[in-house]
């Protein structure tokens, strides 16, 4: 914005001499100093930082007149709203997924200030369950790495932590055994999800042509293997516990890279020497959120099944057909052998709907009385694709 003119002060009875004209002509003639920037921006920043804090204290206020803490605090249909409308509205220059990082980071913030919640992810820091729950609860959250999937369910259900975060499905791989393993054994309950679109990344301090050994867990690599057969034949794969640690690897091995995320990369100094290689561009993996309290319907919801039926024919074509007779939309299933002596098999079903439905609520009754076990792990908001 350009600065305005600054008044002469009148001069009474006189003439100014010739080379103070001369120099009033040359200084009017010369372009404007960009006086006015800094103190442009600066006033920016002041009605930024009032918006900020009237935007958290508003939301504060909400929250403490809310008598239910957790809902007050937890509501992941009316954050993905908002962030969608927020996004809809942003006129640019900004991208997306920075504003969305700026609104999620002050309702993080002001939950936290005024309830603080602890929750647990599989680690460590800067894995894609990592970006997952950062993009959920945000960075003010006591976000807290456990290294297995088992941990993450035991510290929620001792009470340890409010919420956990665990992948359970990767649209390259499948399902994430140890995630549908922990269901059968604590009764926790998914509160959410959130679907994560998976880019990897080759990571390096050398050239490719210096690499001779390629660090990551074993999904990432399975999901890269074509690419890095076509452009790393010279590399030796190695599977680690995590993307994190192939990241760490990279850093502080001669000739080794990593395949990580571009936030690892960031955080343990490494170039991105190769970026997306996942060999499946729409690579999407699933996360749930579990916790121990139910959501309430949102009208765009999903529920979860865990289902044991009577090992005989035509069990499973009975059960499958309450959801036909109801018109209920099936969105996965997953067949998960009993463990022991037992023979059979333990199915995970998601369903459309949300268990307080109507129609849905029929379908469980009469799924409930075909099973052997039957458990509702979960009516939850369906999230969008992100990323």
């Amino acid at each position: 914005m350009a600065s305005k003119p600054v008044p002469k002060k009148p001069v009474k009875n006189s003439v100014a001499p010739a080379s103070a004209k001369s120099a009033t002509s040359s200084a009017s003639s010369a372009p404007l100093a960009p006086a006015g920037s800094a103190s442009e921006i600066a006033r920016l920043d002041g009605e930024i930082l009032k918006l900020i804090n009237r935007r958290a204290a508003a939301t504060a206020k909400v929250i403490e007149s809310d008598p239910n803490w957790w809902s007050a605090t937890y509501d992941p249909r009316a954050d993905d709203d908002l962030l969608k409308r927020i996004e809809s509205e942003n006129p640019g220059p900004l991208p997306s997924d920075a504003v969305r990082g700026v609104f999620r980071q002050i309702l993080s913030a002001v939950r936290n200030r005024v309830r603080p919640r602890r929750v647990t992810y599989l680690g460590p820091a800067f894995s894609f369950t990592h970006m997952a729950a950062v993009e959920r609860f945000g960075e003010s959250s006591d976000l807290i790495p456990v290294n297995t999937i088992a941990a993450v369910f035991e510290e929620v259900n001792r009470g340890h932590a409010d919420f956990g975060v665990v992948p359970i499905e990767n649209s390259t791989d499948g399902r994430i055994i140890d995630t549908l393993d922990m269901f059968t054994r604590l009764p926790l309950r998914i509160c959410g999800e959130i679907q994560l679109c998976i880019h990897h990344n080759l990571l390096g301090k050398v050239s490719r042509g210096e690499i001779n050994e390629v660090y990551s867990k074993p999904q990432a690599l399975s999901q890269c293997r074509d690419w890095l057969s076509r452009n790393m034949p010279q590399a030796r794969l190695i599977e680690v516990t995590s993307t994190s640690t192939a990241a760490q690897l990279a850093r502080d091995k001669p000739g080794a890279g990593a395949i990580a995320s571009r936030q690892a990369a960031v955080e343990y100094g490494l170039q991105i020497l190769a970026d997306s290689v996942e060999d499946n561009k729409n690579n999407v993996t699933r996360f749930a959120m579990i916790g121990d309290k139910p959501v309430g319907p949102t009208g765009r919801d999903r529920t979860s099944i865990l289902l044991q039926i009577g090992d005989k024919p035509g069990a499973l074509s009975d059960a499958l057909a309450s959801f036909k007779l109801n018109k209920i939309n099936l969105t996965w299933i997953e067949s998960f052998p009993l463990r022991g002596a037992e023979s059979g098999y333990i199915f995970f079903i998601d369903c459309e709907g949300h268990a307080k439905d109507a129609k849905v609520k029929r379908t469980l009754d009469e799924l409930a009385r075909l099973a052997v076990r039957m458990e509702v792990l979960g009516s939850y908001p369906r999230s969008e694709m992100i990323g």
